[in-house]
């Protein structure tokens, strides 16, 4: 059953930025059509941001919040653009959550991908932060399979390709974004060094 809609358009949470980010994908994505893959692609995901959180002081909760509610624009409740990276970032935007929305709009190199769609102008609603917590982001969706388990970056491009054919938007996308892509890990794997893991950041 979906959360009630009550519960996140009142503005910023009252409660743990965390458990309300993890509550609202939750709501949307633990779902029969979602359980098999994207909702554990979900799950890991927030998992490995936690796991990576102390890294990022204050913006820890910032990171994992945003984990939890990258895909969210998949839900067809939220569908307007069929982008989701966009739709997702609207819903978290009448939130009250500016930031976290930004995060999740250019989560994996999604900027280059709105303007292979036309959607440049609508992404323009939300700035590219370009910060450790961004890559980290990236870094956690980019290396990390869609059933949840840990890969590298080369396997998940691979995947990528193969699922949506290398002509489609999304292939396109990530392959262009790939020198990105593989900086935000670096800086990422870097970073989790310092809390005793590499979390697969590779």
């Amino acid at each position: 059953m979906r959360a009630p809609v009550t519960y996140w358009f009142m503005g910023a949470p009252s409660e743990d930025l965390v458990a309300w980010a993890r509550d609202l994908a939750r709501g949307y994505l633990d779902v029969p059509q979602f359980r098999d893959a994207r909702w554990r692609h979900v799950q890991a995901v927030g998992a490995k941001a936690a796991a990576l959180a102390p890294a990022f002081g204050i913006d820890g909760d910032i990171l994992v919040a945003a984990a939890w509610l990258h895909d969210i624009g998949y839900s067809p409740e939220l569908a307007r653009t069929g982008f989701h990276p966009l739709d997702g970032a609207r819903l978290i935007a009448r939130a009250g959550q500016r930031r976290i929305a930004a995060l999740v709009a250019h989560h994996s190199g999604a900027g280059l991908e709105a303007r292979l769609r036309g959607l440049g102008d609508d992404m323009a609603e939300f700035r590219d932060e370009q910060s450790p917590v961004r890559d980290a982001l990236w870094a956690c969706d980019m290396t990390t399979s869609p059933t949840g388990q840990p890969v590298t970056f080369g396997a998940r491009l691979a995947e990528i390709e193969n699922r949506y054919g290398r002509d489609h938007s999304v292939a396109r996308a990530i392959s262009a974004a790939s020198a990105d892509i593989r900086r935000a890990i670096a800086a990422t794997g870097a970073r989790a060094s310092n809390v005793g893991s590499d979390l697969g950041m590779r």
